[in-house]
């Protein structure tokens, strides 16, 4: 289904048109100005697999800049600090304290500005084919041909530009993303547009980034050069770089995997390090879960598949533990488990049967065990003997299914909205004392 269009104000008064899809950890992608179309990408095949994999775990939000696609185009400033402004003005209205900033080439300066400007919002920084000085990037031959060309012949010019975003070998897509930048402009505004993008710098905010940086540049695209995302790593404090030989300057056109992988390990390292004054100490309700048969599904599947699958899933769980009330515990615990705590047993019993139903669209099946007790907290991470006991229980589980101690069971037994089976005493290892478990049965999941 397709994504409803909202509409932001800016402080100067222009409506900024938005969407959003799924649910969990914001991640605001920002692209190219001024070729945006929400509503026309959401219709294109490529385009629409590439948000909705970007969205599994997250809530994705992406907006059109004024001056372009569904937005006010009836604009006269579109200035550096315009652009923030456009950004500023959709995380207020969706009332976002914190969020991850993705942006495209020519967003990047205001992706830079911003994440200089607010650095308690923005949680983690990426950027794709970026750079914070414009006449950087414009010294490219190609570009200096296209922006002759603009002025012109503007069918000709669109042609040109579909061809250098999708690569060569890709005419169709080429064609659709020509027809995109028509309906995403028109060439008197895209000209008023790019006078002020071609000034852009924000080269002097480069060292004022905290956020967690990711810099990914495209190998396929003839612009910008590699050496810009050099220097944005080498500028930005503690920033990384990568660089993805396979893709062209749309980033789901070539190894579209290597680019989502690259996006979710830094995201869930990011939300990691999120979690670290969050932990608990004391009396905590401990929520164990693993993939089942993990060893056979990486013969079955192969590794790289299965990895794949596996840190989709992780960034998913991660996103579902925090919707309930629950902090995941930094990095993995034993082979491909999640570990979480929780305050209630109510909130922890509802987690493990959503988490359930977000494996099952992965093809995967989890082992799920709660237990309440003690814990310690060493830094990032939590241990002590109930956190052994959780993950035994987990491991007594059949696959999909929720097992609990009678301790858990105790304190859920009114509140929770479920049933639970006396699985009878079982024996886990390393534990002294025999623990009778319970299934849980019913709930929304």
């Amino acid at each position: 289904m397709e994504p409803r269009i909202q509409y932001a104000t800016t402080s100067d008064g222009v409506s900024i048109a938005y969407w959003t899809l799924g649910e969990g950890m914001p991640l605001v992608f920002a692209t190219t100005p001024p070729f945006s179309h929400i509503q026309r990408e959401w219709q294109w095949p490529g385009y629409r697999a590439f948000y909705e994999a970007l969205s599994r775990g997250r809530k994705l939000v992406r907006y059109d800049g004024r001056g372009n696609g569904l937005s006010d185009r009836d604009v006269a400033d579109f200035s550096l600090e315009a652009h923030v402004r456009d950004l500023d003005a959709v995380v207020n209205h969706l009332g976002f304290e914190r969020f991850a900033l993705l942006s495209g080439a020519m967003a990047s300066p205001a992706a830079i500005a911003y994440a200089a400007l607010h650095p308690q919002r923005v949680s983690h920084l990426l950027l794709w084919a970026g750079y914070a000085r414009a006449s950087d990037f414009y010294r490219s031959p190609q570009l200096k041909a296209l922006r002759a060309l603009r002025e012109q012949d503007w069918e000709l010019y669109t042609e040109a530009v579909g061809h250098a975003a999708t690569g060569w070998s890709e005419p169709e897509e080429a064609r659709r993303y020509a027809a995109l930048i028509r309906e995403s402009v028109t060439q008197e505004m895209l000209q008023a547009i790019t006078r002020e993008t071609e000034r852009f710098d924000a080269s002097d905010m480069l060292g004022k980034v905290e956020s967690p940086t990711l810099v990914m540049h495209p190998g396929r695209a003839p612009y910008p050069p590699v050496d810009l995302a050099r220097g944005l790593a080498s500028a930005i404090p503690d920033a990384r770089l990568v660089v993805l030989e396979e893709n062209a300057l749309l980033p789901w056109l070539g190894d579209t995997e290597a680019v989502l992988a690259a996006i979710d390990e830094f995201l869930a390292e990011g939300e990691e390090r999120e979690t670290k004054a969050e932990l608990p100490e004391g009396m905590a309700v401990i929520l164990f879960a693993d993939i089942a048969e993990s060893t056979a599904l990486t013969e079955k599947l192969g590794d790289a598949a299965f990895r794949a699958k596996a840190r989709e899933l992780d960034t998913s769980l991660r996103a579902t533990i925090r919707e309930c009330g629950g902090t995941p515990v930094e990095g993995k615990v034993l082979g491909d488990g999640v570990l979480a705590v929780f305050t209630s047993a109510r909130q922890a019993i509802d987690c493990a049967l959503r988490c359930n139903a977000a494996s099952q669209p992965q093809g995967l099946q989890l082992h799920l065990g709660i237990h309440a007790g003690d814990v310690i907290r060493e830094g990032s991470n939590v241990y002590g003997g109930a956190v052994n006991i959780a993950a035994r229980i987990a491991g007594a589980s059949a696959p999909g299914e929720v097992l609990v101690s009678d301790t858990v069971r105790g304190l859920a037994r009114t509140s929770a909205g479920v049933s639970f089976d006396d699985r009878g005493e079982h024996e886990l290892k390393g534990v002294a004392d025999p623990q009778r478990l319970f299934a849980v049965r019913g709930g929304g999941g």
